[in-house]
């Protein structure tokens, strides 16, 4: 088994919790969409764990908007600490909007 293999076995599995059929989803979605490159659930890569995401705007009503314009437009500044200053890039109009929103909804529920 590959380590990308190992480590999307893993991200399934750790959403299983959410709905199997929305976890394979968000997750075949992102892996359409380019996102592992930078980014899987449980562990940095050069973006935030998308569970640390989750955690931080648990509760957050503003979080799913906030969110869905920072992977559409790009963005800088959130996760510093994180990402060493490295910018998230802009995703629209690569990726539809109704995607992005599905990605965002996706992460957000973990």
């Amino acid at each position: 088994m590959s380590i990308r293999t190992g480590l999307i076995a893993i991200a399934v599995a750790s959403v299983i919790t959410v709905s199997p059929s929305f976890a394979s989803d968000g997750l075949d979605l992102a892996k359409k969409s380019g996102c592992l490159a930078c980014h899987s659930i449980e562990n940095k890569v050069v973006g935030p764990a998308w569970k640390d995401v989750s955690e931080k705007y648990k509760g957050d009503a503003k979080a799913k908007a906030s969110l869905i314009t920072k992977v559409a437009s790009g963005g800088k500044g959130t996760w510093t600490e994180i990402t060493g200053g490295v910018p998230m890039p802009p995703y629209s109009p690569r990726v539809s909007d109704a995607d992005i929103e599905t990605l965002v909804d996706f992460i957000l529920a973990l």
